[in-house]
């Protein structure tokens, strides 16, 4: 990185809108113009695929597919693939938290509806040929993800393991015969994604011609009810039956006592080393198309990473073992030129992943509650920040700065307050100035501290699978001059507006 610059992390389900989940549409644009007002040159968002087990985005059906709640009924009515009464259809609360529920059977039957509608010649001029040139493009990962969302929605959304057995085992016969039998379904799948992506980079090209730049953010680990998954069995830790053997988690953490199970299969790494890891490039570059910079979700995992045996209720007892981050990185740079990623570096991090990181000059994460409360680590005390850092005041995993100051004990209050003298009186606008002050090249904050929100904005509560991902900014939040003038004012002051940063990994 080499210029000062500084975002706002929020995900595009969290915007106000008059259709119960934040999308892509007029508030999304709105949103993206605030930014620019703001003088921010990146706007961070979670992963934008299909949302899996607890409405988790960490949990997706495909690595590669989009999130279908995220598509806006105005701009398929602007196509011509909607009408007034199709869009009145999905109207819901414009306030509130996401009701998944009520959200997810509306945008179904929207995507049907605008499938039947585009098969029935309607739409503006030029979407055919769009269509048939984004499903040739995409073909290596779209006709799959289309038959199995096809096949699972034909089985009441039962996980792949317990469809019929040809099917589950994915032979190539039973799946040519059921992508035969579902057709339309196929084909209105892909539609779906069709449309997500041309939604997506409408309001990409929005961004870009304000200035703001995205960066995504890619989980190390896929679902086990997944595409992926059930098409690529051989690259996964997988018994005879096809049920994992170890999955994935983090040990006990300043996150969680018994630490997290994330339950996700493992990587069969030898398998991906005989291929070239061209499944991971596959990957990379397919979130590259939507983004701008790469935050890898638990980077560590690349070094070495938490296996716990399938089947216990914790991830307390599982053990580490080695992965061939190297190996891999330098497969994706052979392929891609070197990415532009963020390395999320939390956690328990050894000298080996640090050495890692370093090696390709990834910037890693810099957390500033974690500096003050809670487990404390020296190594996020701004003074001990390098440039090659990415400042946050917190992450979505964190509760809102307003919500951990308030949770400050006696003594966490007091050192806070002797690093920052008016942390008392302004906890969430000292930690604020306190990044954006930094030596860090590009800091980052969620929209929540911006408003100075409580614990009732928190967005995920790692270890818990109830409550989480459903917040939503007010729809006068969303460009309220009160924190698009601090935010300005901040940024200009700690000369993060001149230039943005070109995050390139290693030098070549």
């Amino acid at each position: 990185m080499t210029a000062r610059s500084s975002g706002v992390l929020l995900h595009p389900t969290s915007l106000p809108g008059p259709f119960g989940v934040g999308d892509l549409g007029p508030s999304a644009h709105r949103w993206v113009e605030a930014l620019a007002a703001a003088g921010q040159g990146w706007w961070q968002v979670l992963p934008l695929g299909p949302t899996g087990y607890a409405d988790s985005p960490y949990q997706s059906p495909s690595t590669f597919a989009g999130n279908l709640n995220l598509l806006s009924p105005e701009a398929l009515a602007a196509d011509g693939l909607a009408s007034a009464a199709d869009v009145a259809a999905c109207e819901l609360p414009t306030a509130g938290p996401v009701v998944f529920a009520d959200v997810i059977p509306r945008k179904q039957q929207l995507v049907r509806t605008a499938w039947g509608r585009f098969e029935a010649g309607d739409g503006r001029p030029g979407l055919r040929a769009a269509f048939d040139a984004f499903a040739a493009a995409e073909a290596d990962w779209l006709d799959e993800y289309a038959v199995f969302a096809a096949i699972k929605d034909g089985c009441n959304g039962a996980p792949w393991w317990r469809w019929h057995p040809d099917l589950a085992a994915h032979r190539g016969s039973a799946v040519t015969a059921a992508a035969v039998e579902l057709a339309d379904d196929v084909a209105a799948h892909r539609f779906g994604q069709f449309l997500f992506a041309r939604q997506w980079s409408a309001l990409r090209r929005h961004a870009a011609a304000l200035g703001v730049r995205l960066i995504g953010d890619l989980p190390i680990y896929v679902a086990h009810d997944s595409a992926d998954v059930w098409a690529n069995p051989a690259l996964f830790q997988l018994d005879a039956a096809r049920t994992p053997t170890h999955v994935a988690g983090v040990p006990p953490d300043y996150f969680a006592a018994t630490g997290q199970l994330w339950g996700n299969p493992l990587y069969a790494w030898n398998a991906h080393r005989a291929d070239g890891f061209a499944w991971w490039t596959r990957r990379v570059r397919g979130i590259l198309k939507q983004v701008d910079l790469i935050r890898l979700d638990h980077f560590r995992g690349l070094e070495a990473y938490w296996a716990v045996p399938f089947g216990d209720p914790t991830a307390e007892h599982g053990t580490w073992q080695k992965a061939p981050g190297t190996e891999l990185l330098d497969a994706i740079e052979s392929s891609l030129g070197a990415p532009p990623i963020i390395a999320e570096d939390l956690g328990v991090i050894t000298p080996e992943v640090d050495a890692l990181r370093a090696a390709f000059g990834l910037p890693g994460m810099r957390i500033l509650q974690f500096a003050f409360g809670g487990a404390v680590e020296q190594r996020f005390r701004p003074h001990r920040f390098t440039p090659d850092a990415v400042a946050y005041t917190g992450t979505h995993d964190n509760d809102t700065t307003a919500g951990w100051a308030a949770k400050l004990q006696p003594g966490e209050r007091a050192d806070f307050a002797r690093y920052a003298p008016d942390a008392a009186a302004a906890p969430v606008r000292s930690l604020l100035r306190l990044a954006w002050g930094s030596v860090a090249e590009l800091a980052v904050c969620p929209l929540q501290d911006l408003l100075g929100l409580g614990s009732e904005a928190r967005m995920n509560t790692p270890g818990t699978t109830s409550g989480n991902w459903v917040w939503r900014a007010s729809p006068a939040a969303l460009g309220d001059p009160e924190w698009v003038e601090f935010l300005a004012d901040i940024t200009a002051t700690y000369e993060r507006t001149a230039a943005r940063p070109t995050v390139s990994g290693r030098d070549r």
